[in-house]
């Protein structure tokens, strides 16, 4: 894939796995890249090829945290603007979920991303792309199988509040993704997941960069093919 010169983006939650993925591919095709982490000494540190990554920190649920990182940002431009963030408590009946747990997944999953749009979509150039990591365990209508019930609640409620976030900015001229990118092995998907971050992300960004500009919001697959509702 050639590399795409001059194109700026912003990864939310690089710090590993998919994220850290996709800050490297970005890079290796000739983008500059903003990737934020949690905290100091993370695998991003030192992942700069060419020199073109900038590491910024950031708790994505902490507002206060955010809104520095606007101020921080101020001025930039911004062609892709990607969040990548989510946690799960466990294969749980509903019913055994704590009210804790609950609320806590669902401000990482579904809350916290769309802060972060609002936070910093305009930084996104007219023509750009913002970006959400989704998954099909989000679809309602694919929900056929039992458990994981939580998960897939806080992906579905992100899927809806994006829908709700792309038809209020619908004439902003941004193109809007919610991207599935499979069960790969990370932190989240475990050890005996089928795909490797570093197999699937090329694949997503040719998506990104195949869809740059053409509006409106889609939920894809890491292949571009539409994931059902």
């Amino acid at each position: 894939m050639p590399a795409t010169p001059g194109r700026q983006a912003l990864v939310i939650g690089a710090s590993r796995g998919l994220g850290l993925a996709l800050v490297d591919e970005l890079a290796l095709r000739g983008w500059q890249v903003i990737g934020t982490v949690r905290g100091p000494g993370g695998p991003l540190e030192g992942h700069a090829p060419g020199g073109r990554v900038e590491v910024e920190s950031l708790e994505m649920t902490d507002p206060a945290g955010l809104t520095a990182l606007r101020g921080r940002l101020a001025g930039r431009r911004l062609d892709l603007l990607f969040v990548n963030a989510a946690i799960d408590r466990g294969d749980l009946p509903i019913d055994e979920v704590h009210t804790d747990e609950f609320v806590e997944v669902m401000i990482t999953n579904a809350l916290a991303p769309l802060r972060v749009l609002e936070a910093l979509g305009d930084l996104v150039a007219p023509g750009g792309t913002v970006a959400v990591m989704s998954s099909e365990q989000g679809s309602v209508s694919l929900n056929t199988e039992g458990g994981y019930e939580l998960y897939k609640a806080s992906k579905a409620a992100l899927n809806q509040l994006m829908r709700s976030y792309a038809t209020r900015t619908a004439d902003d001229g941004r193109t809007k993704l919610l991207i599935d990118p499979g069960h790969n092995r990370t932190r989240l998907g475990g050890p005996e997941a089928p795909l490797e971050p570093r197999d699937t992300i090329p694949a997503v960004v040719d998506v990104l960069e195949s869809r740059a500009g053409t509006g409106g919001l889609r939920f894809l697959d890491r292949f571009g093919q539409p994931v059902p509702w």
